[in-house]
């Protein structure tokens, strides 16, 4: 499966990822987007190289729906582009996100939602489909090569959890 071929780009000022996310969350509920429409994080840097920042996107299948998403966030003052920042968007929001709660096997994460495989970090290999997946209710998989792919790495009992983690530790926390 490939991204939906309708798509805009937001750009914001936010640096910070859970931010972002939130950011991302308002503005689709304020859109009242369908179910199978995809939102993603992209971290982006201006020409000159001046300091990241996390840019949004929101794509769906329906051309009329993108041009409803851009004339009402371009109203709210919203900078608005045509298309994805890149092609390997962190997705937030996609179909099926809100069903990935628990502990659930392989087979059933990508049963419930548009994540089509599990990559466990380190490995070549895909996962056995029975293998138990940990969610900690933050699941953030990313656009690789047309397919939403879910970075897991191994934990206590043989199972996996993603990679991402709901709420890091900042850098130099202790410092």
């Amino acid at each position: 499966m490939n991204p939906p071929p309708y798509a805009l780009g937001i750009d914001t000022s936010v640096t910070d990822l859970h931010e972002a996310d939130a950011l991302l969350r308002d503005l689709a509920a304020g859109l009242g987007l369908p179910a199978d429409a995809y939102g993603c994080t992209h971290l982006v840097r201006d020409d000159d190289g001046g300091r990241p920042r996390v840019a949004l996107s929101l794509a769906a299948g329906s051309e009329a729906v993108i041009d409803d998403a851009r004339t009402r966030l371009t109203a709210q003052g919203h900078r608005v582009t045509d298309g994805v920042w890149d092609r390997v968007g962190r997705a937030v929001l996609y179909p099926g996100a809100a069903a990935l709660t628990g502990t659930l096997t392989v087979a059933e994460l990508v049963s419930r939602s548009a994540i089509e495989r599990v990559q466990v970090l380190g490995t070549a290999d895909r996962p056995d489909p029975a293998t138990r997946v940990v969610t900690r209710e933050f699941v953030r998989p990313q656009w690789r090569e047309g397919e939403l792919v879910l970075a897991a790495m191994p934990a206590v009992g043989g199972t996996l959890v993603p990679f991402e983690v709901p709420d890091p530790t900042p850098c130099c926390a202790d410092h």
